[in-house]
């Protein structure tokens, strides 16, 4: 099983220079717990979270994000992200063609498919997700 298979096509971007409180807005309206940042052209130049929110002090998207951009490709196995999560512990990684964002897998979209009998072999306990 690889990222096309389990992720979230329709992914919602968030704009550097956003307040924190529309950023806010968006994930609670979206029922999400993190984002993508979009910059000029699309390009994705960082991701963002709720722990973001909570966990730093800023005005806009820009000064709370994460810079440090871990994605995957489509035929990246399951395996494969649970690892890149579990090492870098983080809890979404944006799935890639190249320079263009098709998709999110979360740790929710891997419990997903394991809950739906899926076969995912993990040598990461889902615990440590």
């Amino acid at each position: 099983m690889h990222a096309k298979d389990i992720m979230t096509r329709d992914v919602i971007t968030v704009n550097p220079s956003m307040t924190v409180k529309s950023l806010a807005m968006t994930l609670i309206k979206n029922q999400i717990s993190g984002a993508p940042v979009a910059g000029k052209g699309g390009k994705i130049v960082g991701v963002v979270s709720e722990a973001d929110i909570v966990g730093k002090k800023g005005k806009d998207v820009k000064s709370i994000m994460s810079t440090k951009v871990i994605s995957v490709a489509e035929d990246t196995p399951v395996e494969e992200i649970a690892r890149l999560m579990t090492t870098h512990k983080i809890k979404r990684l944006p799935v890639m063609r190249g320079a263009d964002v098709v998709g999110v897998v979360s740790r929710a979209d891997i419990v997903s498919a394991i809950a739906l009998g899926k076969h995912v072999a993990l040598h990461t306990p889902v615990y440590d997700l």
